[in-house]
Formats: structure tokens, sequence, C-alpha cells
């Protein structure tokens, strides 16, 4: 039994592909979207390749790039086998072709789907691509005057101040590594000295932060050394008061950046996801309407068109059987009793009396 039968007229026919081609070149727009969004997507993760980790985060991207140039191409080809499926005898060159090409567009639509689906599940990949990204650059942001490491100050200091953030997780990360550069340290000062003979690894630790921390819109001038040391400040609790320093951390500010640009793209795949969707749906009763057109015989009169041919279990039982039975043809079986029939081939039996003999003629 056909699932979702509808009956169409010729007028109807017509109409389903006048509006299914412009549907089709609609999508042509929806692929040069999608394709955009990918793009955008992949652009702001280079802007911050230096303070993320080698991962699949450009997974994301890549395959909205891939299915939006697809979409174009796919979309392009249905606008064509619409616009000529309004003519019965058109039809008939694109018949072969309509089944596998609505084959491909369901597979489509598929990676659609689960290409808006990455966009809400890459979170976890991406908090762990900026936790060892953010890590390992504060940890060289004293290197200044290392070739490959030098451009990590700056970075690091335009991130701190456009994302109003401070450290990876928080200020507290930068007491925990040497950030001042050796060049700027005064080894003849006692002090300096004695915090690098404390240090195990001989490191200048201070409970300080870089100026890229501090908070313009505080009113006290920016606390951004000793900011554990109440003695040190004027009117200053470091318990109590609100430090004007930012307090989230680098990796929650981009992580909830990088999130709200996924949710959106999520949002607008979907929703192309079910655009398309609807478009293959129409391609399928328009294709099944004009193919039992040309079974009939009578281009003029109406038509069934449908989803599937039968329910869904037997549709799913026919394409399991199928996939099951795929390899199997021309192979040899070597179970025991199932050899090649032309494989040991018993002779008949041909009685030589049974064959009629010409006799030679004697020479004279």
């Amino acid at each position: 039994m056909a699932v979702l039968k509808v009956k169409f007229t010729k007028t109807k026919r017509d109409k389903l592909a006048q509006i299914l081609w412009i549907l089709n070149w609609v999508s042509v727009v929806s692929g040069i979207i999608l394709f955009s969004l990918g793009l955008f997507l992949k652009i702001e993760i280079k802007k911050r390749n230096e303070v993320m980790a080698k991962g699949d985060i450009n997974s994301v991207p890549n395959m909205l790039i891939s299915v939006g140039v697809i979409a174009c191409i796919i979309n392009f080809l249905g606008g064509k086998i619409c616009y000529d499926c309004s003519d019965a005898n058109k039809f008939s060159r694109w018949k072969l072709v309509m089944l596998p090409y609505i084959v491909c567009t369901f597979c489509f639509t598929f990676c659609i789907l689960v290409g808006a689906l990455m966009c809400y599940t890459m979170r976890n990949e991406l908090e762990e691509s900026l936790y060892l990204g953010l890590r390992d650059a504060i940890k060289f942001y004293k290197d200044t005057d290392i070739p490959g490491r030098c451009f990590l100050k700056k970075t690091v200091d335009m991130l701190q101040i456009g994302f109003r953030c401070c450290g990876n997780n928080g200020f507290r990360d930068w007491f925990e590594i040497q950030w001042v550069s050796p060049r700027y340290l005064n080894m003849a000062s006692k002090e300096v000295l004695d915090r690098l003979k404390s240090n195990i690894d001989g490191k200048f630790l201070v409970d300080g932060v870089p100026f890229s921390c501090c908070n313009p819109s505080s009113p006290r001038p920016c606390i951004q050394y000793q900011l554990t040391n109440n003695s040190a400040h004027y009117n200053y609790d470091f318990l109590t008061e609100e430090l004007n320093i930012w307090m989230k951390g680098c990796r929650e500010a981009l992580l909830d950046y990088y999130t709200g640009i996924m949710r959106s793209i999520g949002i607008a795949a979907l929703l192309i996801w079910l655009f398309e969707l609807s478009v293959l749906i129409g391609v399928r009763y328009l294709q099944t309407a004009m193919k039992n057109v040309l079974l009939l015989g009578d281009l003029e009169g109406e038509s069934d068109g449908w989803l599937l041919e039968n329910s869904f279990v037997e549709t799913a039982k026919y394409n399991i059987n199928i996939i099951k039975n795929l390899g199997k043809a021309n192979q040899i079986s070597t179970v025991s009793g199932m050899n090649d029939p032309n494989i040991n081939v018993q002779n008949t039996d041909c009685d030589k009396t049974n064959i009629t003999t010409k006799s030679i003629p004697a020479t004279r």
C-alpha cells in the first residue's frame, strides 16, 4: 500500500512542477547561505587560531562549506528537472535520472541535518581546544624575543582587552607562571633574586597580572601587582573588595562567543534542512505522478503520486535485503556440496554406436 498517496490532475502536476522550479532556485540561495555561514565560522576560528590547540574544531565549518557547494549544484540540477517535468515528453529523458537524484538529494539533506546538530555538539571539543591553546599562549607570553612566539604577548593582550577577560580560567592563572620577560628583571635587586631562589624551577612568580586584565570602567586606578597584599595598597581589602580587573577567564569568554555563533548557525541550518526536505518531498510526488502518467499512457489524465510505493516496513525490508545481497553475485560458494556447476561436470553418456558414421569412399 502506497504511503501518503495523492491524486494529481494535469493542472496540478504543471503547477507543482512550476512551484518546485522556483523553490529549487530558492534552494540555490540557501546553499549560498550555508557556504557563507561555514566560511564565516572558519574565518572566526582562524582569527583566534593562536590560542586554540589543533583538533577537529574545523570539521563543522568545513562540512557547512561542502554542503553549501553541493546544495548549489544539486538544486540547480533540480530546477532544470522540475522545469522539464511540466512537459511529459521532456520528462522521458529524466525518467531514469530522477530516482537516483532523489536518493542523492535525500543523503544531502541528511548531511545538512548532521551539520546543524554538530553546531550544538562540538562545545566540548572547542572547550578543550581553547583550554590547551590558552594555556600554552599564556605560558609563552614572556617570550617576546623568540621567533614563533614573539606575537603571543600582543595576541593575548588584545584578546583580554577585546573579550574583557583575564587568564585561562581566571586571573589567578597568571600567579602560576612567569609572565615577565627576563630582559626586564633587575638581577641586581635582592627582591628579584630572592623570588627566583624561592621557586624550585627558578621562575619569577608574582601575584600580579598584565595590564590588559585591567577594567577601564573601574573608578579606581588599576591594581595589577600585589593583588593579594592588602598592606600594599591604601584602603584595599583583597577578600572583600571587588577587584578592578576582569574576573572572567578567557576560555569561558571565547567559549560563550563561539557557542553563540554556532547556535545561530545551527538554527539557520535546521531551517534550511526543513526547507530542503519539503522541496525533496515535492520532487518525489512529481516524479511518481509523472511516472504513473507515462504508464497509463494518458498524458492529459489523472495520476497518483506518493512518497513510498509500499509501506515503511516493506520498504525497509526491501532495502535491507538489497544491502545484504550486495557483493554476493558472481561469488563461488565454498560450502561442501555447493560447488560451482561449471567445475567437475561429468561427461554425459555419448555412445559411439548412436552416432551415424559415413564411410569414406575408396579411391580408385
